[in-house]
């Protein structure tokens, strides 16, 4: 069976809120599961061009890139194909409340405290990005 490459970026968003850092979390609306923002990188865009679009599509924030925090991979099976994705992950900065045009992507979001978001993680690899990335924030 072939398998299919799929590759996606998210952002880690971060907002300083009454002098502490908050964290961006939706919920998927199909598989309820809890994760960073993200979505498929499109023909001709930069991964990272392709956080910053994702963020805004599904959570309605603008946010600009800080710096990559990491990547994840797994495989799931669609339309009885057997899938390899690979996420890239960037460290983000909230700028300001944007539009959400794919919002039925997402059934919920929530910003939380740093030490709140690795027991809201649903996935194992967003956990590990997740642990990596946290050492490297500086807002």
């Amino acid at each position: 069976m072939a398998i299919k490459r799929i590759f996606s970026a998210g952002g880690i968003v971060l907002r300083k809120v009454g002098g502490e850092v908050k964290v961006l979390l939706t919920q998927h609306s199909g598989h309820k599961g809890w994760e960073f923002p993200k979505g498929h990188i499109e023909i001709g865009e930069s991964s990272e061009q392709a956080a910053v679009r994702e963020v805004e599509e599904e959570a309605g924030v603008k946010a600009e890139v800080l710096e990559k925090a990491g990547e994840c991979q797994y495989f799931y099976f669609d339309a009885g194909s057997r899938v390899l994705k690979t996420v890239t992950y960037y460290l983000m900065k909230f700028i300001e409340q944007g539009e959400a045009t794919t919002a039925y992507e997402v059934s919920d979001k929530v910003w939380l405290l740093v030490g709140e978001v690795e027991d809201k993680l649903t996935y194992k690899g967003t956990k590990e990005v997740w642990t990596k990335a946290k050492g490297k924030i500086r807002i």
